[in-house]
Formats: structure tokens, C-alpha cells, sequence
């Protein structure tokens, strides 16, 4: 199986982490977005994932996004969603989403790839991120209170729940553009998701 993956230095690194299967062949482009699209290969991860329509030629090949927040509805039935945000491609378990056709494909690809996988709802944010973005929130919450510094909560949550960041790390990690991004799209539904105005006014500034 040969496999193309578009991605930063840093994804590459976490890709690399996991385990390998000497039967799979990687090509990875970091730079070269033109020579990503045009190789031939069995299947796509495009972990930069900004533009849906580089893609189209490769709608009859499986094609993982790194994309948490749009739900697959969106996109061509080919497409497959993987939460590819900078943290968490190293972990043992993936998270993915997907149309239900495409579950035997993406079983396939798994298990030649040698990953934990799990197949969550096709809905904005899957389950980590949300995790991830709401724990962010409500530091940000307390930093807005003054309640403690930047690094006292990070040192506290690392040390109380064994993470292997702390909040203001996390979003640093994945962006937290990002992370207000999937706050502002949950909260339309749960208020329980609604940015800090600190959050979202160092968000929108940065």
C-alpha cells in the first residue's frame, strides 16, 4: 500500500512515532502542496488540510482530512475525517469520522497502518477536541478571574489529572484559533461551549 501524506515537520515527526508497517509505503510532503496532489498512491492524509477542491481529483481514492470541526456531510463521500491537531496524532488511539460505506475502507487502511482507531459521530468537534477546547475555556475562565497565573494552571493540571499538557500549553500546541473556532461552532448549540471573552479576544488578535 502506498500512502501520500501531506503534513507539517512537526506531524511528520508524530506520524513517525507511531508504529510501521514495512508493507506501507510512506511519501511525505511538507513543502511541495503541487507535488502531493499530482503523486499516484492508494490512499491520501492531508493533515494541512485547507482547501477542498485541491482534493477532487482524488475522489476516488480514500482521502483522510486532518478536519474536526466540518462533519463529512460536507465534503465528498471519499473523504474521511481524522482529528489531526498537533498533540494528538501520537496518541495510541485515532479518532475518525466517517460515512458508514466507508467503514470497511477505513478498517483496511487501519489495520495495514497497524493503529488504534475509534469511529466517532460525524459531529463538530468529535470527543478529544471538545474535551481539549472546553478545559482550555475554562482556564481561560480563570485566568479572566484571576484566579492564578498561566503556568500555576498548567502545572495544576498536569499534576491533578496526569495530562501531558496543561491548558495553556494545549493551546498553544494546537492553536488557539482553532480552539476558538470549535468553541464558537459547539456553542450555537450548548452554551455551555461559549468562548471567554478572553479567550476570544486573544484569538481573534493573534
Amino acid at each position: 500500500m502506498k500512502i501520500a501524506i501531506r503534513c507539517t515537520e512537526l506531524q511528520q515527526q508524530e506520524w513517525l512515532s507511531k508504529p510501521h508497517n514495512d508493507l506501507v509505503e510512506y511519501h511525505f510532503f511538507t513543502k511541495d502542496a503541487l507535488a502531493f496532489f499530482a503523486v499516484e498512491a492508494d490512499v491520501y492524509f492531508d493533515l494541512i488540510f485547507d482547501d477542498t477542491n485541491a482534493l477532487s481529483g482524488l475522489i476516488n481514492k480514500p482521502v483522510f482530512v486532518n478536519e474536526v470541526i466540518t462533519p463529512c456531510s460536507s465534503f465528498p463521500n471519499s473523504f474521511i475525517r481524522i482529528n489531526a491537531w498537533n498533540g494528538f496524532l501520537h496518541r495510541e488511539l485515532i479518532e475518525l469520522a466517517a460515512n458508514e460505506n466507508q467503514y470497511s475502507i477505513v478498517e483496511e487502511i487501519m489495520n495495514a497502518l497497524g493503529w488504534k482507531y475509534q469511529i466517532v459521530a460525524d459531529e463538530p468537534g468529535m470527543i478529544a477536541p471538545r474535551i481539549i477546547a472546553m478545559i482550555i475555556n475554562e482556564a481561560y475562565f480563570g485566568l479572566e478571574d484571576k484566579i492564578s497565573t498561566k503556568e500555576e494552571i498548567d502545572v495544576a493540571m498536569k499534576l491533578g489529572t496526569n495530562y501531558p499538557y496543561g491548558p495553556f500549553e494545549w493551546s498553544e500546541k494546537v492553536g488557539l484559533k482553532k480552539i476558538y473556532h470549535l468553541l464558537y461552532v459547539l456553542s450555537s448549540q450548548d452554551a455551555r461551549y461559549t468562548p471567554s471573552m478572553l479567550l476570544k479576544e486573544t484569538a481573534l488578535t493573534q
